[in-house]
């Protein structure tokens, strides 16, 4: 079982959230339709990135990381091969 974070923007309210999940459709799915708190009236979301891990634990860590940079690596980070958006 493959574990992923992604990470979603709201062009509306030019916000980024990150995640973990081992369905990325269905977790778009709910964010996009008010069924997570947080980002629940802030979409439409548009997942712009996404890495896959093989254990959960690697997936938490990678969200931790994640959780704590700037935008500016994030753009950087969307271009990257690790990127499976990207492909």
């Amino acid at each position: 079982e493959n574990y992923f974070v992604y990470i979603i923007h709201s062009q509306k309210k030019k916000i980024f959230y990150k995640g973990y999940t081992q369905n990325p459709e269905k977790r778009l799915f709910e964010h996009n339709n008010g069924l997570s708190r947080y980002t629940a009236g802030k979409g439409p979301w548009k997942m712009v990135y996404l890495e896959k891990f093989k254990t959960k634990k690697e997936a938490l860590i990678r969200e931790r990381q994640l959780k704590r940079v700037n935008p500016k690596y994030l753009r950087w980070l969307f271009i990257q091969e690790c990127n499976l958006l990207k492909k």
